[in-house]
């Protein structure tokens, strides 16, 4: 980690900040923010979580999610939180664009900047950015920082099984290339601590509700298309496809998978229609780089194999066009994809 021994001697003395995941925390995020807000108020220090959004209800059995501030609907007491921080956590993103409207007060904020992430292209504006994409999850760097600080006897079975849930959800259940051996000799350490990992499975994988899984069932029989020549799969789901079956923060999430876990496809997409644009989810299989592909077309970016874009057009119609009309320049390197 970059600056460690400054970074050390800076929160050496008890602050009052503030922690940032990015907008739609997945576990990693809210993961890795609990965690920390854990250690950091059992050495001290005085700080809030301040999410941009809402987050997935299959994640609210974390200790401490109820402490979270959801910055829409919240926006006064968020902001004075900000302008009164020394110091500003930014955990699991690397560009103010991922925290919506936080992004300018923070960007305007006087406080020391700390950025802890795993994605590549980090964006330059952290006093201590601790950026590195060998890391399969924003919590396994938290872990590490932790044991830095000489903090392993605080973290605790909570703090343990929020880490664990993190690094568990951004493997896609330990399952993605980016598994490490360091990552299972964390884990380890984490279940040593008391991570119940029966207890987390069933918290996260086993919380749908009856929408949900209708939705699934319509994505998957409705708005899966697969494009063999490419070997690509993908969804696009309409406002009114979301409305239909009342959904929810985070029940799309997972969804994108699917289409990818198909014999021979290597590349898919999950394109919804939001009411604050066209959102796009890539996911890739082995040397196909997703997130060139997100940034090089769709202003995005994210790990080789996970990415996400937005659309810079205005109707889903010409979103897909767009998207299966690239397809070709790709071919080559999709039917090579191993």
């Amino acid at each position: 980690m970059q600056n460690l021994e400054g970074f050390k001697s800076f929160i050496s003395t008890p602050k009052k900040g503030v922690i940032l995941p990015h907008s739609k925390p997945d576990g990693d995020a809210l993961g890795s923010c609990l965690a920390w807000y854990h250690f950091l108020r059992k050495t001290g220090h005085e700080v809030t979580i301040i999410s941009p959004t809402d987050y997935p209800a299959f994640l609210k059995w974390m200790k401490g999610q109820e402490e979270v501030l959801v910055y829409e609907g919240n926006e006064a007491e968020a902001e004075k939180l900000v302008q009164d921080a020394e110091v500003v956590y930014c955990l699991d993103f690397n560009s103010l664009k991922r925290i919506g409207g936080l992004g300018a007060l923070v960007e305007k904020s006087a406080a020391m900047k700390v950025m802890i992430d795993h994605h590549r292209e980090p964006d330059d504006f952290a006093d201590f950015p601790f950026s590195d994409t060998t890391y399969a999850a924003t919590c396994e760097m938290i872990y590490d920082l932790i044991i830095e600080l000489d903090g392993r006897e605080f973290v605790d079975a909570d703090m343990a099984e929020e880490l664990y849930a993190g690094i568990m959800t951004d493997t896609g259940g330990f399952k993605h290339s980016n598994t490490t051996r360091k990552t299972h000799m964390i884990t380890a350490d984490l279940i040593a601590l008391g991570a119940d990992t029966a207890k987390i499975g069933k918290y996260i994988y086993d919380a749908n509700s009856l929408d949900r899984l209708r939705f699934l069932g319509f994505a998957l029989s409705q708005r899966l298309q697969v494009l063999p020549e490419y070997r690509t799969a993908f969804f696009s789901l309409t406002q009114e496809d979301l409305k239909r079956f009342n959904e929810q923060t985070g029940d799309t999430e997972g969804f994108v998978n699917y289409a990818l876990s198909m014999r021979e496809i290597v590349f898919a997409a999950m394109i919804i229609h939001r009411k604050d644009g066209i959102k796009m989810s890539f996911r890739s299989k082995g040397t196909f780089d997703a997130s060139a592909f997100a940034k090089d077309n769709f202003s995005g970016g994210g790990h080789k194999n996970a990415a996400g874009g937005i659309s810079d057009m205005e109707d889903m119609e010409s979103t897909v066009e767009k998207f299966t009309s690239l397809l070709p320049a790709y071919k080559e390197q999709l039917l090579a994809a191993n």
